[in-house]
């Protein structure tokens, strides 16, 4: 995929359980693009219907609550594992071997330690909306046609839960990295330069992206 990282592989464990999460990250990413079509044609229906046949889609402001975690959320480890988040990468790129990697190393612990923290709290508030003796299992519903909120709820720290392990597994491979810092680093995002962003760019726009 096209961007300013690049991430390589190898045979070893390590590239191997990194290569098997991308595959669950990219079917969450796959999810989360669906949602936001799934919301496009819902609006073109609820549009369509409000202006010919003077009936808007109900419940719409009530679907597009449940898919705002699918579309927020989902991603967010794909992300992650391609280096697509913000960060400073001329400050990063400046520098070089075990100084790099043990700079990324702490910067990746502290983000490890805010996403525990924030699985922590959205599984709290997940329990405090699910209910087995409840209908449909929720303690709230929406307002207008009553859609049980915990699934939405359940998917926040569905995805920090994955987000948590790319980090651990970034953790490993930034270890590994200082350790070893003549080995070809595997499973973190790797900053290209100019003439590497227009390869991999060049590749993306001719299909052949892998």
């Amino acid at each position: 995929m096209a961007g300013s990282s690049l991430v390589l592989s190898d045979d070893s464990r390590l590239s191997q359980i990194d290569r098997s999460l991308y595959r669950l990250e990219q079917v969450l990413a796959l999810v989360s693009g669906l949602a936001v079509f799934s919301l496009m044609l819902m609006a073109v229906v609820s549009v369509g219907g409000r202006n010919f046949f003077n009936q808007p889609l109900p419940g719409y402001v009530d679907w597009i609550e449940q898919a705002m975690p699918l579309i927020a959320f989902m991603g967010i480890a794909y992300a992650q594992r391609d280096g697509g988040h913000i960060r400073m990468d001329m400050v990063v790129g400046a520098l070089k071997g075990r100084v790099l990697y043990l700079v990324e190393f702490i910067t990746t612990a502290v983000i490890l330690l805010v996403v525990v923290l924030l699985v922590w709290g959205t599984w709290s508030h997940f329990d405090r909306s699910f209910d087995f003796a409840m209908p449909m299992w929720s303690t709230d519903s929406s307002i207008d046609i009553g859609l049980p909120i915990w699934p939405a709820k359940l998917l926040a720290p569905v995805a920090f839960s994955v987000l948590s392990l790319r980090l651990a597994l970034q953790l490993w491979a930034y270890a590994r990295a200082i350790v070893t810092p003549d080995r070809a680093p595997v499973a973190i995002p790797l900053i290209a330069d100019a003439a590497t962003q227009a390869a991999m760019e060049a590749e993306h726009v001719s299909g052949r992206d892998e």
